[in-house]
């Protein structure tokens, strides 16, 4: 893989296909299957890759190649997903403590958790934690 240490503003498709080690067409077939990847195009009509478009390949070929998800698996995990956080496919799957509320509930209903409620619970596990230090 290439370093990624100089940074561009712009890359071609032929630089990303050797920084990602995917094929161009596969590239240009991401294109049409995930939203998230729209490279723009410049005067020519060649397409030019920003660092958050290589961000975004490397997250779906890890999805697809890696976890061995679907494309429409990906697509899924991909809505919540953006390059400037430091999100990941692991963060997306991860349960939410209202998941965990919410199927830990008899009655089938899902609740709205309240956020004093949720902090308050957060609390009594820090102090559990911490008597047992």
């Amino acid at each position: 893989m290439k370093d990624l240490s100089i940074k561009k503003l712009y890359y071609s498709i032929s630089e990303v296909s050797k920084i990602t080690e995917m094929e161009q067409y596969v590239l240009r077939y991401w294109e049409t299957e995930f939203e998230q990847l729209k490279p723009q195009k410049n005067r020519a009509g060649n397409r030019i890759y920003t660092n958050k478009d290589i961000q975004v390949i490397l997250q779906i070929k890890s999805l697809l190649r890696d976890k061995k998800y679907t494309i429409e698996g990906a697509k899924k995990i991909l809505e919540d997903y953006s390059p400037d956080k430091n999100s990941s496919a692991e963060t997306a799957e991860q349960p939410t403590l209202f998941d965990i509320n919410a199927s830990s509930n008899p009655s089938g209903k899902k609740e709205k958790p309240s956020l004093k409620k949720d902090l308050e619970e957060i609390k009594g596990v820090l102090e559990l934690i911490s008597s047992k230090l």
